[in-house]
């Protein structure tokens, strides 16, 4: 029995041949002859815009923290395959690089450094500060303000720029055993909006925090952007984006296809989106990051991987249009 997809795809195959275009590249996935093209960027310079820190970038950035070893620390398994892939996301157009000293430590502000230095024009450089690394690769706080102003000089050097696009400030998961680490959120804030004024930082931004940490970081230090968990399947932070879409100001998932951690839910075993992925031959990966760029316009993401290959895949998504019915069967039950 004949198979219509192959038969469409072979048509279109032959069209292309005969119109000297680039036949697709394909992919034999679980036996099935796929269209891997469609979803191949050649650049996110028409992808949609929004202001970070007063400068427009696209809603499609990139993450380092994959860059460095297992655990975020020491060497890259591949360090020319992670230059290359910073390369290849500022030549496809991304303006917006995610990083921090602490991922490696150093090691993804020293990749940076070494693969896009000296800066293009309007690439923004985005770091965040409120905690170190130790040598069995634990995350200890580092959350008072003469730390929080360490960390930013850290990022300044490691990067070699004199000012950082923003800043986040990274609130602790859950209190800390050190009282010292227990710090006033307005103390934080008020050495924050210190390095703003002294020209070390564009933008003040806050990370892992709640709806009253971010009214309160609004009000004191006027906000350059928020970074919180938040995914298709992971929706519990609503209020917060609602909130920051209200005022203008740029939220940045972090986790957003799924948590990370083993037996927490994933975008990519999801049902309905596995559905839709097939249907539009994307993958589920794709399609969460599409579902997040069409729910909320203030919506900026940083996918990370350390491949070129995935890379490529991650920023296909801003060309993936989610139809209302995609949408529909995305949302339904949630």
């Amino acid at each position: 029995m004949r198979n219509p997809r192959l038969l469409t795809f072979w048509r279109r195959l032959g069209r292309d041949l005969r119109e000297h275009r680039k036949p697709p590249l394909l992919l034999l996935r679980r036996g099935r002859l796929m269209r891997a093209e469609a979803h191949r960027p050649t650049s996110v310079g028409s992808m949609d815009t929004y202001l970070l820190a007063g400068r427009p970038v696209h809603r499609i950035g990139f993450g380092a923290m994959q860059l460095p070893g297992p655990g975020v620390m020491g060497p890259p398994r591949d360090r020319d395959e992670a230059v290359s892939v910073l390369r290849r996301a500022v030549e496809l157009g991304v303006d917006h690089v995610d990083t921090a000293q602490y991922y490696g430590p150093d090691v993804a502000n020293e990749l940076i450094h070494e693969a896009l230095h000296p800066y293009p024009e309007g690439l923004v450089l985005v770091s965040k500060v409120g905690a170190v690394r130790d040598e069995q690769g634990g995350w200890p706080a580092a959350q008072r303000p003469e730390q929080l102003r360490a960390g930013v000089e850290d990022n300044l050097r490691s990067l070699g720029v004199e000012r950082l696009g923003a800043v986040n400030l990274r609130l602790l998961d859950h209190p800390s055993d050190d009282p010292a680490q227990s710090v006033p959120l307005e103390d934080q804030l008020g050495e924050m909006v210190a390095l703003r004024e002294e020209g070390k930082i564009a933008g003040v931004g806050i990370s892992n925090a709640s709806l009253e940490q971010v009214e309160t970081a609004i009000g004191l230090a006027g906000l350059a952007c928020v970074q919180n968990a938040f995914s298709l399947v992971d929706q519990h932070d609503a209020p917060v984006l609602d909130r920051c879409a209200e005022a203008g100001i740029p939220y940045v998932p972090f986790f957003p296809l799924g948590s990370a951690f083993p037996g927490m839910p994933k975008v990519s075993d999801d049902a309905a989106v596995r559905t839709v992925a097939e249907r539009l031959e994307a993958t589920p990966a794709q399609v969460g990051l599409a579902w997040l760029l069409a729910h909320r316009d203030n919506v900026l993401l940083i996918p990370g991987t350390s491949r070129v290959a995935h890379l490529e895949q991650n920023l296909a998504a801003g060309d993936l249009r989610l139809s209302e019915e995609d949408l529909a069967e995305l949302s339904a039950g949630r």
